[in-house]
């Protein structure tokens, strides 16, 4: 059995300033802690690779991306004197994804629209 597919994938990945990536890392439990709360997140966590790290994340829809930025705010504006937006990839189908476009113009994100047919499991 499927439903078709209105997950939106928020895929950030951050350049981590010179001798910041534990500090860096410090955030990711507060991260994590604060999106464990946010009914329409569907999964969350941290990976790295040198002095990059990324954020996979995905929600049930475009209302949980924005929720969720709203929920961490704070702490994203810590990691941000700490790393840079490398790179900003927001995927979705295109009803979800046209919800997001003005709201988050502000982050200069790469839009990926979900070809029709798409399922969930």
């Amino acid at each position: 059995m499927s439903t078709p597919d209105t997950c939106c994938g928020l895929v950030p990945y951050f350049k981590v300033h010179a001798g910041k990536m534990a500090e860096f890392k410090a955030l990711g439990p507060r991260f994590i802690e604060a999106t464990k709360k946010e009914p329409k997140c569907l999964y969350y966590g941290f990976s790295y690779d040198g002095d990059a790290a990324h954020c996979r994340e995905g929600y049930e829809d475009a209302a949980g991306v924005l929720a969720h930025l709203d929920n961490v705010g704070a702490i994203l504006g810590e990691a941000l004197k700490i790393a840079d937006i490398a790179r900003l990839e927001i995927h979705g189908p295109a009803a979800e994804i046209d919800k997001l476009r003005e709201p988050l113009k502000g982050l200069n994100p790469q839009f990926f629209v979900l070809e029709p047919g798409a399922f969930r499991r």
